[in-house]
């Protein structure tokens, strides 16, 4: 799949948050731009060797035209993407990536508080399963 078409979002299909974070960009995707994997699938496997399972939970991921992106810039990247008003949040991409990362990270440490951990993996629905990778 051509991620310069259609970029590619890497996201725990176990994390509430992450799952309210896809059905987010999906409902705001009027393009259908975004392609989704979980990262315990097959194509995350195959695109992230060598990485850690540990390493790889710690954030949501994107891989578009220009590479692949993690944490706070991930996010704004994904965003820019959307219809207006979301782009203007890329404003917050002023923000020195130390900072935005320390943030991103709070969440992340907290999310399964916040947003309790499923027993299975987000399952989309029969309209959405053509933008979902293995």
């Amino acid at each position: 799949m051509d991620t310069v078409d259609h970029p590619i979002v890497f996201f725990d299909g176990y994390c509430g948050m992450c799952s309210r974070w896809v059905d987010f960009l999906i409902k705001r995707d009027k393009k259908r731009l975004f392609r989704y994997s979980p990262l315990q699938g097959e194509t995350a496997k195959d695109r992230f060797k060598g990485k850690s399972e540990e390493e790889l939970l710690r954030s949501v991921w994107l891989q578009d035209a220009d590479g692949l992106h993690d944490r706070s810039t991930a996010v704004f990247r994904m965003v820019r993407l959307l219809p207006q008003p979301w782009p203007l949040l890329g404003v917050l991409m002023l923000i020195p990536r130390p900072v935005r990362d320390w943030a991103y990270g709070v969440c992340a440490k907290n999310r399964y508080r916040m947003f309790p951990r499923t027993e299975i993996c987000r399952v989309p629905t029969a309209e959405e399963r053509a933008y979902f990778l293995p």
